[in-house]
């Protein structure tokens, strides 16, 4: 094969990227997984049970990127099984809800474990969901400033954006934003490096699907 054919299908073969999301239960970040995946809303989702496990791919200039997606239960029982679900993750989305206050302290929990626990070099963006309750019911039913949102994402270092699961507004956009700040020339050299037991989309133990 000439170099020119091997770059080219280098290039068309997809770069696999563990992705997170983690938030406390009932905020929409497994709507904004299922808005992402096959771009549909339903209301009154089950909650999810452990983890459920989806996959999509995005292209990013020359490159395609298949993000192995765990959305994980928001319940507090199942908060000692994000770990396992968050290990080796190359991206995170945190998710809060705009008009619940108590939701973006939980989400800055999340931030923090992630910083101290998770990947060196993990990706995590910040996702204010249920701008849609703001666009039709004013700003009185909202709790969390998005000014205030947006300086805490950047004095931590995060992506920021304020994502509606049910009529579609941003989640493109924060799965292209962060396949764009993923390291992909330094997960191909791992990738063609020889095996030592590295697996950068390690897999996990199989969850039950379900979603919040």
């Amino acid at each position: 094969m000439s170099a020119p054919a091997a770059a080219a299908a280098a290039a068309a073969t997809p770069v696999q990227v563990k992705l997170v999301l983690l938030a406390q239960a009932a905020v929409g970040k497994s709507s904004l997984v299922l808005r992402f995946v096959r771009n549909e809303f339903q209301e009154n989702r089950e909650p999810t049970i452990g983890a459920a496990f989806l996959t999509q791919k995005c292209k990013v200039d020359d490159k395609v990127v298949k993000f192995e997606i765990w959305d994980t239960a928001g319940q507090e029982r199942f908060h000692s099984l994000a770990p396992m679900y968050y290990r080796n993750a190359l991206a995170a989305i945190v998710v809060y809800d705009v008009t619940s206050a108590q939701s973006f302290d939980k989400a800055k929990s999340w931030v923090k474990e992630l910083q101290l626990q998770g990947n060196a070099n993990i990706v995590i963006a910040l996702a204010g969901n249920k701008i849609d309750l703001v666009k039709s019911e004013g700003e009185s039913v909202r709790e969390v400033a998005e000014d205030e949102a947006k300086a805490y994402a950047q004095e931590t270092g995060l992506l920021f954006f304020e994502t509606s699961a049910k009529d579609g507004t941003g989640v493109e956009t924060i799965f292209n934003d962060i396949a764009k700040k993923i390291p992909f020339e330094q997960i191909l050299a791992k990738n063609n490096a020889p095996r030592q037991g590295v697996n950068l989309h390690e897999p996990q133990a199989p969850a039950p699907k379900g979603c919040c």
